[in-house]
């Protein structure tokens, strides 16, 4: 197991966290994570966190459910089974829309879900570690991993940008 060191500091308010990121990253200090209680405008490109790929993947599945929908219900009423209701053609695209539209919505709400999980690093069997519990209702957190034993000089970074905390944490992965 390898064990790793992070330095935290929060922070009372979204834009004092904003600032403290621009001024660390003037500064050169690599920020290993940022944590906040609801999404904040804006962090993303701050970050420099490329686009996310989640809206393809939502697409793709979505296309796959309505393709699977429509193909397999045009399978069924031409070939499988058909049946004649009241005259219709045995293709009748208006008949199949609803199907097609909630098997179309069901693939990329799922497609959407797991893909988000999978990226986060969330759900069943992940180990997160919450290293303060405001984070969760009010606080916002910065963290940076310590290398090359240059702990001191990382919360000294916090403190001088605005930090109200700073927090030593180590981490055994």
């Amino acid at each position: 197991m390898e064990e790793k060191t992070y330095v935290s500091g929060y922070f009372p308010d979204d834009k004092d966290l904003i600032v403290a990121i621009k001024e660390l990253q003037e500064k050169n200090v690599d920020i290993a994570d940022v944590r906040t209680p609801f999404p904040v405008h804006g962090l993303d490109k701050v970050l420099k966190y490329r686009r996310s790929r989640l809206p393809r993947a939502g697409f793709v599945a979505g296309v796959i459910g309505c393709a699977i929908g429509f193909g397999f219900q045009a399978w069924v009423f031409t070939q499988a089974w058909p049946l004649n209701f009241g005259g219709k053609p045995f293709m009748s695209v208006p008949s199949f829309i609803p199907v097609t539209f909630e098997l179309t919505v069901l693939f990329a709400a799922f497609a959407l879900v797991f893909g988000f999980l999978i990226s986060s690093k969330l759900g069943p069997g992940s180990d997160n570690i919450i290293y303060d519990e405001g984070v969760t209702d009010d606080r916002f957190q910065i963290l940076l991993e310590v290398k090359n034993a240059n702990g001191d000089a990382l919360q000294e970074s916090l403190q001088s940008v605005g930090a109200l905390g700073v927090q030593l944490h180590e981490v055994k992965s």
